[in-house]
């Protein structure tokens, strides 16, 4: 008997390289905090991308050593002290040159799955 799909199923991994892209991107909707970050990331894809904390932070730390994002820490809407992130002007330029390098990606692998299968003679 086939097993039921659990929600967990449709989850997939972020790939590897493509966090960054995805918290630049996540960052080009507006300044946030870490938690904030993972909710955006969460909600847009449906809750299909996860990311976890313990890969969320050292991107981060990454990003701003590449003055990509910068960070302050503020008072949240509840009264908390978070760290919240924004985007630089070199990230906004970096997040335009890793979208390219995606949609290059995206029309390659479409074309590897809309060329025609040849028949071994």
């Amino acid at each position: 008997m086939p097993r039921k799909p659990r929600p967990s199923d449709s989850r997939i991994e972020v790939l590897q390289g493509t966090l960054d892209l995805i918290i630049l991107q996540a960052l080009r909707w507006g300044p946030a905090h870490g938690y904030r970050l993972l909710q955006l990331i969460r909600s847009t894809t449906d809750g299909v991308l996860q990311v976890d904390t313990g890969s969320l932070y050292p991107a981060l730390h990454r990003l701003a050593r590449q003055r990509w994002v910068s960070a302050a820490w503020e008072t949240s809407e509840n009264g908390q002290r978070v760290r919240v992130y924004r985007l630089t002007p070199s990230g906004t330029r970096q997040l335009a040159i890793e979208r390219s390098r995606w949609e290059q990606l995206g029309r390659a692998i479409a074309g590897m799955f809309a060329a025609p299968v040849k028949e071994d003679a």
